[in-house]
Order: structure tokens, then sequence, then C-alpha cells
């Protein structure tokens, strides 16, 4: 019902948003623009953004009405993993260098435009996505400095403090930079309450306090430089930095004592190259070299203390190293406004070398794949164009082609050898001004993770992982199409429809010896319903309010490895709504918001037990002040209600038979956040 009762508000205001910005009092500002040539790119201009005083170019993207930044996954290799944020056309020079980041630390004094890419443009790499934004910079000289301090405090938790400074200068065509941060990890879901278990009959197993806390953070460094050089421009960046991260789980009761504890310490740096030349009126060449390397080491334990007995301590320990290494070169060709031709390749190196060890009271029990060292060396050639027969109509197709080697060595030795072919084919068509619809196929191929290779443990919930030596990647086809439609100058909806079928589903597989494993467990489907709604308020007499709804409906069918039924995908989230509200309240120089979560959740399907959680009425508030142009002060509160985890464990895989029920209740921390930013 809920499903219905959205879907025709939402074709009300498709229907009805033509009618109501005649009749709504007059907004449109030369701020915001369609290319003349291209109505598929909008133009933003900072006047756009003025009554929310931005400091950052940051704070400018993420007012873009309908956009949403994403940073990409950080996969292996750099096609397809990178995100939807471009400085100038092109992505910064290395992955890790998130485009949010290279925002935050610019000054809006800076930001000539932004432009909204719906589609595809000539001399933009989309990158797979459908929109993306191009932030372009002036060309003056400057120097800028930004300072920031934040704090996250937890109601009877742990608190957590960071910091960062950031200074950038350009001279014509020449910058650089240093980032300096010291930032936080935490958990939104810590808090207290209690765990009830029962067995098959009913009968109280367990009834005991819990509580949880997860905390941690990192030190690092980055340098940027860039320069003119033998008539083009090379972009370099290095960073290097330290980490921690430590959980506890404790359960209580009279004369119990149950406590699983995670430590973990590891360090991580990367270095970066982009060389881009043009090579005549309309070819230009870009070449990338990347190398990204990392250490941890981990130690998770169990201890168990009943009627004042110990049992015999449980430790799962691990430590390695990984790498990778990538060289990209591409040649576009501008053939003319309405043709661009791309081409290009890809290799890397992948490298994965760990140890993990598993004791009970200092007995070592063996594991599937403990210590192995996991290698891949992969090539891509790539080929792709985008062509506009039409100013509202762009078609845009391509092909990769990918071939790789994964070699494991150690408790298991041998080779693997893959070819997968990645078609990708974009249609965007723009009948009007304000309706875009944009229709999509390809086949997509999933990342590996080294770490599935090797054996892991979740001691909290008893759970120790076998190594899995033939993992394979998943593939996916996707169909998918997306109606949008502006209105009011910064009004959307959107909806879209996808539909995925899916080969070598990667999901949890049984083992010998009662253990599982991470693997490929056959086809799989998901069909999905994406819906954003953007509502401006001027109309309604809410000066500056926006009130902003959106959801994605997740539907997903593969048959279970240990029962041979069928059953949702683990870790797919059926449904989380948001539903928010925001106001620029001009002359008092603040911003405010607040969005409201009502249900979200999410279950796992192992062989020995289903397990999974139902977060309630999740709550943020924010107000961000902003009294001169220089500095920003803002703070936020995040109250959760009850959130209920659920396990059941079943007494054998032959007739699932079910051993006990566990119901866990959390009342998570409320915490307040505070951040002031000075730029000068």
């Amino acid at each position: 019902m809920t499903k219905t009762i959205l879907l025709a508000t939402t074709a009300l205001i498709f229907s009805g948003s033509a009618a109501l910005a005649q009749s709504a009092p007059t907004t449109t500002t030369p701020a915001v623009t369609a290319d003349a040539d291209q109505q598929g790119v909008l133009i933003f201009t900072p006047d756009f953004f003025a009554d929310q005083r931005p400091n950052t170019a940051l704070d400018m993207v993420n007012r873009v009405p309908g956009f949403s930044i994403s940073d990409g996954d950080g996969s292996r290799g750099f096609e397809g993993s990178v995100g939807n944020v471009l400085i100038n056309g092109s992505r910064p020079a290395s992955k890790n260098d998130a485009g949010s980041s290279v925002l935050a630390r610019t000054l809006v004094s800076n930001v000539e435009r932004i432009e909204l890419i719906r589609g595809g443009a000539p001399g933009i790499d989309m990158q797979g996505y459908s929109v993306v934004v191009n932030v372009v910079l002036k060309s003056q000289s400057s120097r800028q400095s930004i300072l920031s301090w934040n704090a996250a405090l937890f109601e009877g938790g742990q608190d957590l403090y960071g910091a960062s400074y950031q200074f950038t200068a350009k001279e014509g065509d020449r910058s650089w930079g240093i980032t300096l941060s010291d930032g936080i990890s935490m958990n939104d879901s810590d808090g207290v309450g209690r765990v009830r278990r029962v067995d098959a009959n009913g009968s109280v197993l367990r009834d005991e306090a819990t509580a949880d806390s997860n905390y941690g953070g990192g030190t690092s460094g980055r340098v940027n430089f860039a320069t003119p050089l033998f008539g083009g421009k090379i972009d370099l960046t290095a960073r290097y930095g330290v980490n921690d991260f430590n959980a506890s789980y404790v359960q209580s009761a009279p004369a119990i004592l149950r406590e699983s504890l995670f430590e973990e310490e590891g360090s991580s740096g990367e270095f970066g190259a982009v060389y881009t030349r043009p090579m005549g009126d309309r070819l230009s060449s870009e070449t990338r070299f990347i190398h990204e390397f990392s250490d941890f080491e981990a130690v998770s334990l169990s201890r168990n203390r009943v009627g004042g007995v110990d049992s015999p301590e449980q430790r799962f320990a691990s430590d390695g190293q990984a790498s990778e290494t990538i060289l990209r070169s591409s040649l576009r060709f501008e053939q003319s406004a309405a043709l661009t031709l791309e081409g290009g390749g890809e290799v890397a190196y992948n490298r994965l070398e760990t140890d993990q060890a598993f004791s009970i009271g200092g007995t070592p029990i063996p594991l599937p794949s403990a210590s192995v060292t996991v290698e891949e060396t992969r090539g891509e050639v790539f080929g792709k164009g985008t062509w506009r027969p039409r100013t509202d109509l762009t078609l845009e197709g391509g092909l990769r082609v990918e071939a790789s080697t994964i070699t494991q060595s150690g408790d298991a030795d041998q080779d693997k050898s893959f070819v997968f072919a990645k078609p990708r084919f974009l249609v965007t068509w723009t009948p009007m001004a304000q309706t875009q619809v944009r229709v999509r196929v390809e086949r997509e191929v999933g990342q590996l993770d080294f770490g599935d290779f090797a054996a892991s443990a979740d001691l909290d919930e008893e759970n120790v992982f076998g190594g899995n030596a033939d993992l394979e990647p998943e593939q996916r086809w996707i169909g998918e199409v997306t109606l949008e439609r502006r209105f009011l100058d910064d009004g959307i909806v959107s909806i879209g429809l996808r539909h995925d079928e899916i080969s070598d589903v990667i999901d949890a597989i049984p083992l010998d010896d009662g253990l599982s494993a991470i693997g490929n467990i056959g086809d799989g489907t998901l069909d999905q319903l994406a819906l954003n709604i953007v509502l401006p308020m001027d109309w309604a007499g809410f000066t500056g309010g926006q009130l902003g709804f959106r959801n994605t409906w997740n539907s997903t069918e593969v048959t279970d490895p240990t029962t041979g039924e069928a059953r949702p995908i683990s870790g797919v989230r059926r449904s989380q709504a948001v539903i928010s509200l925001s106001q620029d309240i001009t002359s008092w120089k603040l911003q405010w918001g607040a969005a409201f979560i009502p249900k979200l959740g999410q279950y796992s399907y192992d062989p020995d037990q289903t397990s999974g959680f139902i977060g309630h009425d999740y709550f943020e508030a924010w107000a961000e002040y902003k009294p001169t142009a220089t500095l920003s002060i803002r703070a936020q509160v995040n109250i959760w209600n009850d959130i209920e985890f659920e396990r059941i464990v079943y007494a054998d895989r032959t007739t699932r038979a079910v051993d006990f029920i566990e119901s866990r209740t959390v009342d998570p921390r409320t915490f307040y956040s505070v951040r002031l930013r000075k730029t000068f």
C-alpha cells in the first residue's frame, strides 16, 4: 500500500508540476542554465548557492538538486571503480583521493561554475555513471587554508575528536597543496541492551545484559602537485597514514561474563600520477599510474566466565600486506561537437599476503587457507563512443574486454584465468528542458575481495570462516530505465526501474568440518525500484524550505546451497526510506535540516544460521551557522530507537532443526557532533 500511495503522489507531481510552476511566484534565476547545445547539461554558477553561504566547493555540490556524491567503491582497477565528481573534466590522480576530498579543500572563491552532466558531454569520461558533476575552477592565482575541528560525543560512550589542516596554492597553471588529518571512526549503533536466547521449545537458555563499543581513527598526510610539462600537464599526489580500530561486545548477568574483543592496527599509503596532453585540435591523451599499499595486524578474542569458571579462550589472529599497481592510458578523439571516441588499455597487479591462526585454550585449530598469498595480473582494453545526433538525444556505447589470472600459494596452490567482455549501452533523451529519460544496458563484472580467499572469524557470533580457493567474480547483466522531471528550479522527481540477471552470486557456502566460507552459489536476480523526490517549499510560504523523500526497494532471489530453496541474497536491504526537511534562513545566516528513517534492516543466510537486524526510527537533526564568509559552526544530533538483532542457529545442515534463537535488543547511544571550520 505504501508503494501505491507514493507512486500516485509522484504521478501527481509529474502531471501537475508545470501548472504549479506557472501559478507559483517566479523564482527562476540565471544562476541555473541549460547548455544550449546539450539539454542534458545543467550549469550552476556561484550565484545559485549564495543563499546557502557555502565555504567550500563540497558545500556547493552537496546542494546541487537531485545529485548525490559517490566516491566510488575503491575496488581493484581504475575503470568503473572511481566516483562521479570531476574537477576541470578529470578525476583526481589517485583512487583514494576522492572527489569529495578535493572539493572539501577547494574554496568557493575558486569555483567558476558547476556542470551537472546527465548522459554524457564532449570530453567527459562518465566512467559508467549516468550523472556526474564537473566542477570548473577559475584560473586565478590564490593561496588558501582550511582549518577544521570536529567531535562526536556519545551519551555514556567513547567520545572522539578529530582535526585537519588543508593548504592549497595556485600560480598560473601550477598548483600545490598539503593535507594533514587526524580522523575518527565510529559506529552509530553502539549502545546497551539485553540478549535473550531460547531453545526450540521456548525454554530460556540465556537472559543477559549487553554493551558494545566500536571506535578508532587514523592520522595521515597528503601532498599534491600539478604543473605544465612537455606540452601537457602532470598531476601528482602522495599519501601515508596509520590507523587503528577497537571493538568490544560484552554480555553479563550474575556470575556470568562473556567478552568478545577486537583490535586492529595498520598503515597505508599511495602514489598517483596523471599526465594529460593535447595531441592536436581534436585528439588528447591521458596516462595514469597508481600504486597503493597497506599492512595490518588484528586480534579477536572470546572469553567466557560462567559461575566462576573460565571457558577456554578463543583467539583469532591475522596479519598481512596488500598492494595494487595500475597503469592506464587512453586516447580521446573529438570528431565533432556531436561525436567523441575513446580507446585505451589498463594493466594491473594486485597482491595480498596474509597469515591467520585460530586457537582454543592455546591449542591450534587448523583452518582451510589460513596462510595464503593471492596475486592477480589483469589486463583490459576498452573502446567507447558518445554520439549526439540531436541536442535532445545522446547515445553512448562501449566495450571493455578483461583478461586476468589469479594465482594462490601457501596453504592452497592453484591458478585460474578469466576472460570477460563487458559491453555498455546508454541512451539519454531530453524531450524538453525539464524532463529526461535514461536507459542503460550493461554487463558488469564484480571485483573479488582477496580477503575472502583466506580464513576469517566473527567470534561474537561464534563463527569461524575458512578461506575459499575457488572463488570467481560475480557477473551481472543490468537493464535500467530512469525517468527524471525537474520543476521550480531545484525541484526533482526521479523514478528508476532496474533488473539484474546475476551469475556466480557471491554469498556464504558450506565447507567440510562444520565450517563455511564466502563463495559462488549460482544464479540469482535483483529487481529494484528507486524513487527520489525533492520539493521546494517557497510556493507554500515556507521560504527557503525543501522537503525530500528517497527510497530504493530491492527484491532479490537465489537458491540456497545448503537447503536448495529460494531465498534473498545476503546483505541486500529490502528498503530504507529517508524523509528529510531543510531550510535556509538567509537573514540569520543559518541553515538547518532533519532526516528520518522509519525502518531499515538486512539479513545474512549462512549454512548454520540466519542472522540480521531491524532498526526503527532513526532521527538526525543539524544546524549550521555561518557568522562570516570564512567561519562555519555546525552541530548535529543523532537519535535511534531500538535496534533488534536476531540469530537463528540450526542444529545441523541436513534437517535444519532449530538449535536456539537469540534475540538482542539494543538502545543505541544518542550522540552529538560538532564541527568548526575556518577558511583563510
